[in-house]
């Protein structure tokens, strides 16, 4: 007779995962969701098995707010390799060429003005990015190469850390979309001898940075003490995510409409865009959005609302 299986938790809030190198973001989040033995979850946009660092995964009713977190700006610490050009733009891909490297640090300081602000950006064929229904990555494997739409992304600081020989370290903050290896490449194009990056990782997401950040190795030995409970306060509020977004205040009866789908009138509301809505209580209760007759219409709200 089989053992009856353990009965998943409905458990809600976000957790921000230091993701170790060599893991895929689904393989990272299926662990997390094991460990918390949480009923659902989900990430907020893949972090490539190379990278490491801040991965927010999103529990319960927390992923319903886990787009917003995928179009937030992103940070990362990048070391590049300069004379050296691979397939993928990565250290896994195969090697496609390699120079000599006669760099200064004053060359580089001159050439990145030039990457930083609004740039265009051609996504590399090792990409998660459709085409015909098909992912980038996967035509790349089958030895396809396939033209690509240049696509607008925005480097809102691009610091040099430092350059040691044919190692080159940048500070990159960007928009959502932005490929660091196609950054990498395209610096090491302009400096004449190529490049590909060597070691990538993610300091920032959002709101959250690697100080929130918690390693596998900690959950791990989280729920080996106490299990699943133990580490639940790791997780951080729902709205979190959301720190930066204007918040309207409900009355009983304002909150009371917006969770039987009716937009309302809150005075002192923003003028457009989207806002956090919260109980008299404090209760964060979801998400709304001010429509054109300046009411607060109900966008995203938590299910244990109504």
């Amino acid at each position: 007779m089989s053992r009856p299986r353990n009965k998943r938790r409905d458990i809600d809030g976000i957790l921000i995962l230091d993701k170790p190198l060599g893991m895929t973001s689904n393989a990272a989040l299926q662990k997390v969701r094991w460990l918390f033995n949480a009923n659902k979850g989900g990430h907020t946009g893949s972090l490539d098995p190379l990278a490491s660092g801040v991965l927010p995964l999103c529990l319960g009713e927390a992923t319903k707010f886990s787009q917003f977190l995928l179009d937030a700006d992103k940070a990362y610490i990048t070391e590049a390799r300069l004379g050296m050009t691979t397939t993928t733009g990565d250290a896994e891909g195969d090697v496609l060429e390699m120079r000599p490297v006669a760099v200064e640090l004053a060359q580089v300081e001159a050439l990145l003005p030039r990457f930083t602000g609004d740039i265009e950006q051609i996504p590399p064929m090792y990409s998660a990015l459709k085409q015909g229904g098909q992912p980038l990555y996967k035509l790349a494997r089958a030895g396809e190469t396939v033209e690509r739409q240049a696509r607008s992304v925005r480097i809102s600081r691009l610091q040099l850390l430092g350059l040691d020989g044919d190692r080159l370290r940048l500070e990159v903050h960007c928009s959502k979309g932005t490929y660091i290896r196609t950054l990498v490449e395209d610096i090491g194009q302009a400096l004449g001898c190529g490049a590909h990056v060597a070691e990538l990782r993610r300091i920032q997401a959002g709101p959250f940075s690697l100080s929130q950040a918690v390693s596998l190795d900690t959950l791990e030995q989280r729920h080996a003490d106490g299990g699943a409970e133990a580490l639940d306060d790791l997780l951080l509020p729902i709205d979190s995510g959301l720190a930066d977004w204007p918040v309207v205040q409900l009355t009983e009866q304002t909150a009371y409409y917006l969770n039987h789908g009716q937009a309302v009138r809150v005075p002192g509301a923003p003028a457009f865009g989207m806002v956090r809505l919260y109980e008299p209580s404090g209760r964060f209760i979801g998400i709304g959005e001010m429509t054109d007759d300046a009411r607060v219409a109900p966008k995203r709200l938590l299910r244990f609302n109504a």
